[in-house]
């Protein structure tokens, strides 16, 4: 499962506010059109989620699954917040990660995402799916933090 997509793209929102974005999972119903439910199963000391349940709908590929979290974030919202799957029904792996870095008055935000299915699937049409969830995410998180 090496290979991943990465996209990214700019958010006229200062890191902090993207990230609080990221960080408000209960909220993803509201913005993440996919996204149908979502649970903070446990969080570390610091107040961060550690690990998420989500239920997603889209389309095709409908699933619950849950996902452990590492925040390495500085002060002012930049560093790498990445994810990778404890489990599920439909999706056997799903390694992720957003990096936010200052630029332009505002942020890049930079998502990674790498995942595979227990229902066979051509590596060419998992690729297109990748890009479209990775395309989709980064709108919809623009949206919301510029909004």
């Amino acid at each position: 499962m090496a290979d991943r997509t990465e996209s990214s793209i700019h958010v006229d929102a200062k890191p902090g506010v993207v990230l609080d974005v990221i960080a408000d999972f209960e909220a993803y119903p509201e913005w993440a059109a996919e996204v149908k439910r979502v649970s903070v199963l446990s969080e570390e000391g610091d107040g961060w989620a550690d690990r998420v349940e989500y239920t997603l709908d889209a389309g095709v590929l409908k699933d619950t699954y849950t996902l452990d979290y590492e925040w390495d974030i500085a002060d002012d919202g930049t560093g790498v917040v990445s994810w990778s799957l404890v489990r599920a029904m439909v999706l056997k792996a799903m390694n992720g990660s957003y990096t936010i870095a200052r630029d332009k008055g505002g942020s890049k935000v930079t998502y990674r995402l790498a995942v595979d299915l227990n229902i066979p699937m051509l590596g060419m049409l998992k690729r297109k799916a990748e890009q479209q969830i990775v395309d989709t995410a980064l709108r919809e998180l623009k949206k919301r933090a510029e909004g």
